[in-house]
């Protein structure tokens, strides 16, 4: 599962090095914007059919890649 959210997150960033540094900062080096931070979320849920609602988080839970496998990996674990 690990890959295929690398695989989402590196297409909405559109850029593959994000699957290199799990700990890049994806808003602060802007790889990620908000188009982008939307995207992600909507394709998070249509591939893996986990549902994160924007207002469900901030900047600080999903800023590195790293969080973002950890924190999809609860959602769905609590499916």
């Amino acid at each position: 599962m690990e890959e295929k959210i690398l695989e989402i997150l590196a297409e909405a960033c559109e850029d593959d090095s994000v699957k290199e540094n799990l700990d890049v900062e994806l808003f602060d080096s802007d790889l990620l914007d908000s188009l982008g931070f939307a995207e992600l979320l909507a394709e998070l849920d249509d591939e893996l059919g986990v549902v994160i609602a924007p207002s469900e988080v901030n900047r600080e839970d999903m800023n590195t890649p790293r969080k973002i496998i950890e924190l999809v990996k609860e959602r769905k674990a609590s499916l």
